[in-house]
């Protein structure tokens, strides 16, 4: 069952990823969209990388980070890939 958030495009639901903050109607979570930003990627240019999302949700997730900062960074380090998985090819 999916639950409102105080953000209009942001909700959860514990049936998709196990009830993180996601796009509503969509299975992208907020971090997701949190880690483009961070790496530099204007937000005005995230829903060309995300094209199912728009502007809108993309502002909206980033004003529920602004929210909810110690959550969704809890997410990103839970769902970050080890530095020994990563194969650099050169």
């Amino acid at each position: 069952m999916t639950a409102a958030t105080r953000h209009r495009y942001v909700v959860t639901d514990p049936a998709i990823l196990s009830g993180e903050p996601i796009i509503e109607g969509t299975r992208t979570p907020v971090r997701a969209i949190v880690e483009l930003w961070r790496q530099g990627l204007p937000a005005e240019e995230i829903p060309s990388h995300l094209p199912h999302l728009t502007p809108a949700q993309t502002f909206d997730a980033l004003s529920y980070y602004s929210d909810h900062m110690e959550e969704i960074n809890g997410y990103i380090e839970r769902n970050a890939i080890p530095d020994h998985l990563i194969s650099v090819s050169q």
